[in-house]
């Protein structure tokens, strides 16, 4: 029988109350978790109960006891790492794909999803100038959004290089040589281990972050002399660019690194997490002109989009190296052959939740205004704090806030680390330490949709007093 709808009444109605007291209470919230997980392993752990509960007062308790222990992430004055919040069309898309309960990776299983997914991927081709004839997939997030670029890219090299990957493994394959910048993200090197492709060579990089292409060229002509030279053929090789820097928000030199790259035979990969996002915004063109001459690009809709997480998306030039790579073929899967691939074809997921819709409803609700305005506005409030900081004694900014981030520093490595520390107890608004260029920072991301003036002028009014307070002296 179908699960009658009283079952479902009394648990929604519950889980609806809880999430609106939640949203509402970003306002004024101290932004940290006030417990920490430990203090709550007696609440959600034990023996499991012999007897159930129904499903209101599951909802009830379990909102009630993780609320000490959850981080005001959503609120305009979480600054941490790089995430963003959710938008309210994608977060009720995203109850909706719940209800729906569809798994998405077949689209003869799945229409409704399916179809609305390669909506949302043509929508971001278009929006981000990206090329038309590529395939998109919703993958986890960035890290395996990346993975899946790399994955193609593998492919097709492999394939390129003559060698049948799918039946020969890598086991004796030629060697892709893998180039990365200083400071790309270690998701990067993270996506080359799981693909059994090694250690990178590192190329130098400026203060900024930014791969030197000079110094790339030399690099790929020296990989390309060596195979040469060994009599192994053509090398394999595969160039792996950055749109957004961790600490400075910087971007590679596209035109000039793609250029280089091109010349050489290699495929080019470009992560840009939270990035990519600057392409669909005509006065920031500068950051990410060339970036379309890739071959393959990783972003996170939950960082710059806004909508919940699970919704990482890669973009592939080619298509045929991305199926090849990702897909299956079994008899039990109706596929049309001559058709648009099928979702699963596009990611790691055989079986996954359909975490495009929010996506769509994202795009839908914000349209091409609306996400130039919602990105241009958080490189606006990036640079407000950048400079009502930098008008502060003692405090140094360290990157070109040329985009969404900002590092500080206080002085010495101690003062730097008390001064956060000091924030995060505050509690007015979360920002993370890190280390960047031998020394120790405070970084801001400015990702969330809500953020706003009254917003940043708490951020840096915690910022003073944080700082005042570590000195010693009076606020």
């Amino acid at each position: 029988m179908s699960a009658p709808e009283e079952g479902y009444s009394d648990a929604l109605a519950a889980a609806a109350r809880h999430a609106r007291q939640w949203l509402e209470s970003q306002q004024t919230r101290h932004v940290g978790p006030r417990v920490t997980a430990a203090d709550l392993a007696a609440d959600f752990g034990g023996p499991l109960p012999r007897d159930g509960t129904p499903a209101a007062e599951v909802v009830d308790y379990l909102a009630t006891k993780a609320e000490p222990g959850l981080m005001a992430m959503p609120s305009g004055r979480f600054f941490g790492w790089v995430i963003g919040g959710t938008l309210p069309a994608a977060l009720a898309a995203d109850w909706l794909v719940s209800a729906w309960d569809q798994n998405a990776g077949l689209r003869f299983a799945t229409p409704a999803t399916a179809a609305i997914e390669e909506a949302a991927g043509t929508w971001l081709l278009e929006l981000l100038g990206l090329p038309e004839e590529s395939d998109v997939g919703f993958a986890t997030g960035a890290t395996m959004a990346n993975f899946t670029g790399l994955a193609a890219a593998r492919w097709r090299l492999m394939t390129d290089a003559g060698w049948d990957l799918d039946v020969d493994g890598l086991f004796g394959a030629p060697r892709i040589r893998c180039f990365v910048g200083r400071e790309r993200h270690d998701t990067i090197d993270l996506g080359l281990r799981y693909l059994g492709l090694g250690r990178p060579t590192v190329v130098p990089a400026d203060r900024q972050g930014r791969i030197n292409p000079w110094e790339l060229d030399r690099a790929l002509a020296g990989a390309v002399e060596q195979a040469s030279a060994a009599g192994a053929g053509p090398a394999p090789l595969l160039v792996c660019l950055q749109a957004g820097n961790l600490h400075s928000g910087a971007f590679d030199p596209f035109l000039e690194a793609i250029a280089i790259a091109k010349a050489h035979g290699a495929w080019v990969h470009v992560d840009g997490a939270f990035g990519l996002w600057a392409a669909a915004v005509p006065e920031l063109a500068a950051l990410t002109a060339g970036l379309q001459g890739a071959d393959s690009w990783g972003t996170d809709a939950h960082k710059t989009l806004n909508v919940p997480y699970d919704c990482g998306i890669v973009v592939v030039r080619d298509a045929r190296a991305l199926r090849s790579a990702m897909g299956v073929h079994t008899s039990y899967l109706i596929q049309d052959a001559d058709g648009a691939a099928d979702p699963f074809e596009t990611v790691p997921e055989l079986s996954r939740r359909a975490r495009g819709v929010p996506v769509w409803a994202a795009l839908k609700s914000l349209g091409r205004n609306g996400v130039e305005a919602q990105v241009r506005g958080l490189v606006l409030y990036a640079r407000q704090l950048a400079e009502q900081l930098s008008a502060l004694d003692g405090v140094e900014v360290l990157n070109d806030v040329d985009y969404t981030q900002v590092s500080l520093a206080f002085g010495d490595d101690a003062t730097t680390r008390a001064v956060t520390a000091r924030i995060i107890e505050d509690g007015r608004v979360w920002m993370s330490g890190s280390r960047w260029r031998d020394r120790d920072i405070l970084r801001i991301s400015v990702s969330n949709w809500s953020t706003d003036d009254a917003d940043v002028a708490v951020a840096v009014d915690a910022i003073r007093d944080a700082l005042a307070a570590v000195r010693g002296g009076p606020n």
